[in-house]
């Protein structure tokens, strides 16, 4: 299962509604990069495809390829805002380490 924490929910709602994507689910894979070899990404998606782990998590659909939710289970989405910016936060459990600055991780 993939949680997104009340926080980054109204943020992924305040983001679609002023993109004009409020009928969309977002969509979260991992692709390859960054300095310790995986990347999170996440964008707007109008609908899942048949082969996609599919939850509902505070209101917000989220889309996950079978390939990505093997890194992905049991993953919780927050949003944070402190001195050095503000972002989307990823509490894998799945995750053995990260790269220093935070952007990437491996498995």
């Amino acid at each position: 299962m993939i949680a997104i924490t009340p926080l980054a929910a109204e943020k992924v709602r305040e983001i679609s509604q002023a993109e004009g994507l409020a009928d969309q689910g977002l969509r979260l894979r991992v692709i390859g990069g960054g300095c310790a070899g995986f990347q999170y990404d996440l964008y707007f998606e109008e609908a899942p495809t048949e082969f996609d782990e599919r939850f509902e998590s505070n209101g917000i659909q989220l889309y996950i390829d079978p390939l990505s939710f093997q890194y992905l289970d049991g993953t919780e989405i927050d949003y944070v805002e402190g001195a050095h910016g503000s972002g989307f936060k990823f509490g894998n459990p799945n995750v053995s380490g990260t790269c220093g600055c935070g952007s990437s991780f491996n498995v």
